[in-house]
């Protein structure tokens, strides 16, 4: 009896030492490519800051996708308010500190989610689809008009971040904008990786698999799914604002479907349900992509298309999730 009540003591303790170790390595797993990438390409380090805000929006989808099952093609629309709002904050009031263009940035992000989500779980499965589809022009529209905010379809210029802590400055070569985006990642992750293992990450989760059963005990799936979404729009927030420091300028395709559309692929690319498999989708979607345009400027879609046909078919959970399990799979027969 004593025994077995001290193992139920210990268990939650150990469950607690496993979550820190695998968030540990997570991030030693981020900063070691970081490195290796900065090694690889130095000259090439605007493609690795923009993979690295595009894992971010990716991210911040799974949020809403894989731990709770909102079906959405409009997640763009956070990544580009994020976008937008640390871009105006620059170029129509000043604000060129790039921490507080990244704190524009988020609210700018938390604010679409919470417009979206509210839209969005209005509804249920394709009706979803097609209120995230709607959202995502609207928004962009919105963006297009407002031309004297926005710079419309000539993009948002003129937007100069102040050197980062007054001292290290935005060079040609990306070394700066690189780093802080490193930085950012390895906070967002650590940050998330809290999120999803808390109590409220199970309960969305719980909602994913029977919202009706977390009705009976009580809890609101709507109020919950809406937290998360305003969480995930703060996320995009940053990958959004992160995209403005780094190349300057704020353009309507942070706002368009075809972006939306190509980190849902990312994310099943990687796996849903797991940070670990958005970071690997959008790597490997963007370098893939990247090389084989470079390799067949006319052909590259079809080959980008084989690779997706390929996976959906044989590695269903996506590749880090199909990794992952026969990992698993191994270590339990091998006890």
């Amino acid at each position: 009896m004593t025994t077995a009540t001290t193992n139920q003591a210990e268990a939650p303790l150990l469950s607690g030492r496993h979550g820190l170790g695998r968030d540990l390595a997570g991030l030693a797993v981020i900063l070691v490519l970081a490195v290796i990438g900065y090694l690889l390409f130095p000259n090439n380090l605007a493609l690795l800051t923009r993979i690295i805000a595009i894992a971010l929006l990716v991210l911040s989808l799974d949020l809403v996708t894989g731990y709770c099952g909102v079906a959405t093609l409009g997640h763009a629309a956070l990544f580009g308010s994020g976008a937008y709002a640390a871009g105006i904050a620059a170029v129509h009031f000043g604000i060129t500190d790039p921490l507080l263009m990244v704190a524009a940035g988020i609210i700018g992000g938390a604010l679409a989610g919470l417009v979206c989500g509210v839209v969005i779980l209005r509804a249920h499965g394709l009706p979803q689809l097609v209120l995230s589809i709607a959202l995502i022009h609207l928004f962009h529209e919105f963006a297009n008009k407002a031309s004297s905010w926005t710079g419309g379809s000539d993009g948002l210029a003129g937007i100069a971040p102040d050197p980062l802590f007054g001292i290290f400055a935005y060079d040609l070569w990306g070394r700066t904008a690189y780093v802080f985006a490193v930085v950012l990642l390895a906070i967002v992750f650590m940050f998330l990786r809290l999120v999803v293992r808390s109590p409220f990450g199970m309960l969305c989760r719980g909602i994913k698999e029977d919202p009706i059963r977390i009705r009976a005990m009580g809890g609101s799936p709507t109020i919950a799914l809406l937290k998360m979404y305003v969480i995930s729009g703060a996320v995009a927030g940053v990958g959004g604002a992160l995209n403005a420091v780094s190349t300057q300028v704020v353009g309507l395709d942070s706002l368009s479907f075809t972006l939306s559309a190509e980190s849902l692929v990312m994310l099943v690319l990687g796996g849903t349900g797991s940070l670990f498999g958005a970071v690997t989708g959008t790597i490997v979607f963007m370098f893939f992509e990247d090389l084989v345009s470079a390799a067949n400027p006319f052909h590259w879609l079809t080959m980008v298309g084989a690779l997706l046909i390929a996976v959906v078919l044989f590695a269903p959970k996506g590749l880090y999730g199909t990794v992952a399990e026969v990992l698993a799979r191994r270590r339990g027969a091998g006890r």
